[in-house]
This record gives structure tokens, C-alpha cells and sequence, in this order.
């Protein structure tokens, strides 16, 4: 099976679920049997009762298949709601990513003036290297990334895309 990627529009789905073993593995079989690729995939308890959990999925694709897969979503016993973000009017996406850079004399300086134009933060230092922290968007994210590259970028860590939609209105 070909996995398909870059086909279509990028869609950010919100999905509330049962917080039970085996949910995951149901929902990314939708896609997996349907050869599309998960570009992002966060999951997080959002119940005091540790009932509920949240899990964004980043994908892409043509809207007739991600509507099927939604409506599929929505049939799953263990779902309770379904939201493709990209139909709301407005949501609010971060990421979070953990970069270490390698580096002396005149890299390290650069990492460092970067660093702060990005608002990345210190998070441990060395005599040698530094590992950053980014809060952003994901192509901000991307971006500190590329350009750490040239600085001598050693190992990236990245949490995924966290999305929720703007208003006074829950999930």
C-alpha cells in the first residue's frame, strides 16, 4: 500500500474520544487503510475524571476522503465528536519543538541571535551546545529548524501540532 501525502488540502481534525486502551489504534486504522498519511498526531487526557481524551490529527487530502473519514470517525462507539478546524472560522495551532545546536566561537553567537529573534528559549547549555525550546506555528517551527541547520544543528524533538478552535464554545 502506497501511503499518500501532500494530496489535497491540509486538514487539522479535533477528535474527542473515550479515554480506554485500543482508541488510538482504531482511529489512525481509518487512515492507514485508506493509504493517507497522519502528518501530526498529539493525544491528551482533558477530563478531571480522566474519562475523556482529545487527539489532534494534521493530515491532508482531497475533501471527499477526509469527509468520509470523518463521517467514519463519527460512527467509531468510542467517539464522542468530530471537528475538522479548517472548516471553523478561526483556530489557534502551536508546536512545540526541543532543537540542540553544537556549536563554538562564531556559530554558537549566531545560534544564539537567531534564538532570540525566534523567542526560542535556553532551556540547558553547555560549553558546546545548547538545546532551544520554540512555541509556535508549525512552519515557524520549521523555519528555526532550517536555519539552526547552518549553526550546527544536532537533534530536534517535536511535540506535534496542539490545535483548538477560537470562541467561547468548547469541543
Amino acid at each position: 500500500m502506497k501511503i499518500t501525502t501532500e494530496t489535497g488540502e491540509r486538514h487539522v481534525l479535533a477528535i474527542t474520544v473515550d479515554n480506554e486502551a485500543g482508541v488510538l489504534a482504531k482511529i489512525t486504522g481509518l487512515f492507514t487503510a485508506r493509504g493517507y498519511n497522519i502528518e501530526s498526531l498529539t493525544v491528551a487526557d482533558i477530563t478531571a475524571d480522566h474519562a475523556l481524551s482529545r487527539i489532534t490529527i494534521v493530515t491532508s487530502g482531497p475533501p471527499p476522503i477526509i469527509d468520509q473519514i470523518i463521517a467514519q470517525l463519527d460512527r467509531l462507539v468510542p467517539v464522542h465528536k468530530v471537528i475538522d478546524l479548517a472548516d471553523q472560522d478561526a483556530h489557534v495551532e502551536r508546536e512545540i519543538a526541543l532543537v540542540k545546536v553544537a556549536g563554538t566561537g562564531d556559530k554558537r553567537i549566531e545560534a544564539l541571535r537567531m534564538a532570540d529573534v525566534f523567542r526560542a528559549k535556553v532551556v540547558d547549555t553547555t560549553l558546546s551546545s545548547f538545546i532551544f525550546e520554540i512555541t509556535g506555528s508549525s512552519d515557524k517551527v520549521d523555519r528555526f529548524i532550517a536555519l539552526m541547520r547552518e549553526c550546527g544543528l544536532v537533534e530536534v524533538g517535536r511535540t506535534g501540532v496542539v490545535a483548538i478552535a477560537r470562541g467561547a464554545e468548547a469541543l
